[in-house]
This record gives C-alpha cells, structure tokens and sequence, in this order.
C-alpha cells in the first residue's frame, strides 16, 4: 500500500489535501535529489485533516520546481483516505500516528507500511525528521521531541521558544525515527490559520539550508514535559456547557481551551457532570496508571483541579476526544 516515487508528479503542485487521494492513490514517500545528499525528511498528513504541513512542503517544492534542493528531501504523505473526507482518520483505520516503531498497536498492512518507511529512511541516515501536525483546540505554535538531546532541541527551538518533551504516546513518527536522527513534530495551530503554513514553510527552508545542527544552541527554549493525558471513556457521553439542555454525562469547561500553554489554578473547573458515574474523566499517567484522585475532586456536580497544571492541546471537538483525548497535562521541565 505504499508508492515509492523519484519524482513530483505536475499535478501535485496545485493539488488540494482532499485530491491526493485520485492523484496518488496511496499513501507516498518521495525520494528528491539536492546539493547535500544526505535527506531531511519531512512527514505530513498523518492525520488528514491537519493540513497545514502538505501545504507547506507544496510552497517549498515550488519554489524549487526549476532549481536543485539545496539538500536532498524525502518527504512522506500519509493518510490520503482520511484527507479526502477532511478526518483525523477513518472510522476503519488505525491512527497513523499510532503505529510507527515501538507501537503497542495490533499488527496490520499499515502498522507494516511505516516499519517499511522507517527501513528504508535509517539506511539513508537522514540529517533530520520533521513531522507537521495540526492542533483541534486553540494552541500556540511549538515543537515537541521524545528524546532530551542537543540536537532535539535545537530543531524545536528553531520553530518555536517553547517545546514538549513526551514519551507516550508510543508509535509516534517522531520516536521511532528518534533513534536514528534528530527529530521533532511541528504543532503548527489550527489547520484553518494560514499562518501556520508561513511559520511551517519558512521552517523547513531554514532547516533545509542548514549544514550542521551542532553549531547551533537551544538556549531560547521554554521545556514542558507531559504528565498526563486526560480522556473521556466511550461508555461516558458528553454534553456542551454552553447548551443550557445539553443532556450529556460530561460538559467539559469551554473556557479552557483558551488556556492551553497556561498554568491553570487549583479549584478551577474542569467539567461538569450530570449522572453518578465512578468515572466520567481518566487522568492517565505516561506509564497508563489511573491517577485522576492526584489531579481532580468533585464538589456538588463540578470536576476541580486540586493541582496547578498547564494544559497543551485541550479540545472540546467530541470526535478528537473520541479518536485522542481531550487533552494533556504538564508542567515545566528545567535542564542543566
């Protein structure tokens, strides 16, 4: 299920996200020639409707349409199925973010397909990864990285002054391709603000001329470590708190995801909830321990927040809960 191709073919540079499908007709690993041999890879679309990323790399490979690549690029175009209906995923896929090296995910053809990419990239030794993602909440533009060493995060301080380091999820693009080179995911907002397609197209040019990731330092860097995901279960139903008969076990406190890269206070709402149930929201720790009683109490009908807490990628899209979570705790991680 996957095409290996040397080439760009002309319909792709003016193509829209939802058209790769008729033009490639899978998923696609483009294997481009450029002054410096060695390749930066580039990974978009892993979800498909994060768009922000292709249309970067389109800017980019435009711009070098009829000029030699100052390096050489392999670039990756993931969920195409998913890009046509603008879905994170289809209902009947795996999450292609969830099944790179290390996944804990069951076997199938497209777990299998990104073990065949991660192959064929470690034999190039690629002098960096990128991967381009979107955000379904309101959140500034940073990096995140899974391994804490210099090179890291000089990529991620070179998109952003703040970056998250985390290590679950596992089968992340990022991760698996951590053990070969530096790599870090650009999370580059809404896929609607076209300003994330600027900051992400002027990234990839600047990393693209650069010859040495050493000579560079990362001291602009504000670190978050995450410590947890927060999730609804599926057996819980969620409401909207700012339908007055909204009818749903769990309202979540909109107001929150105006505060994402915000510390957030103790007794600050978290939810409400409208039936008896044990568990209507999970804290679960990078190590997949229950650890909600460390983070949330419940006073009348109201979830609180016992701890301060910053939060990263907080939504109240239900189908981004469903498929992900409704968002992520951290807290500052100072090195050195």
């Amino acid at each position: 299920m996957l095409n290996e191709m040397n080439h760009i073919p002309d319909a792709f540079f003016d193509a829209k996200a939802e058209e790769l499908h008729a033009l490639l007709q899978a998923p696609t690993l483009f294997h481009l020639k450029g002054d410096n041999p060695q390749p930066l890879f580039i990974c978009t679309l892993l979800h498909g409707n994060e768009t922000t990323g292709f249309y970067a790399i389109q800017r980019l490979l435009k711009k070098y349409k009829d000029t030699t690549l100052p390096r050489a690029i392999s670039i990756f175009i993931g969920n195409i199925e998913a890009a046509k209906e603008n879905q994170r995923r289809l209902d009947t896929q795996d999450d292609y973010n969830r099944i790179w090296p290390g996944s804990h995910h069951d076997d199938s053809s497209e777990k299998d397909m990104m073990q065949t990419v991660t192959n064929i990239m470690k034999k190039k030794k690629p002098f960096a990864s990128i991967d381009i993602h979107n955000n379904t909440g309101k959140n500034p533009h940073y990096g995140c990285i899974n391994i804490l060493n210099p090179h890291g995060l000089v990529l991620a301080s070179k998109f952003s002054d703040i970056a998250v380091y985390f290590t679950d999820p596992k089968g992340v693009q990022s991760s698996a391709f951590s053990d070969f080179c530096p790599s870090v995911v650009l999370e580059c907002g809404q896929a609607s603000d076209k300003s994330g397609e600027d900051h992400a197209f002027s990234y990839l040019e600047s990393i693209l001329k650069m010859n040495d990731l050493s000579e560079q330092d990362s001291n602009n860097l504000k670190l978050y470590h995450t410590i947890a995901r927060v999730i609804i279960p599926k057996t819980v139903s969620i409401g909207n708190n700012e339908i007055s008969d909204s009818n749903g076990d769990v309202s979540l406190n909109t107001d929150l995801e105006e505060k994402n890269f915000h510390q957030i206070q103790p007794g600050t709402e978290f939810a409400t909830i409208n039936i008896d149930k044990e568990k209507t929201i999970i804290v679960s720790s990078e190590s997949h321990e229950d650890i909600t009683d460390e983070y949330i109490e419940l006073s009348d009908n109201k979830l609180l927040l016992k701890k301060p807490i910053t939060l990263a990628m907080f939504t109240t899209s239900e189908r981004a809960i469903r498929q992900d979570c409704v968002c992520y705790f951290m807290e500052e991680l100072r090195i050195g």
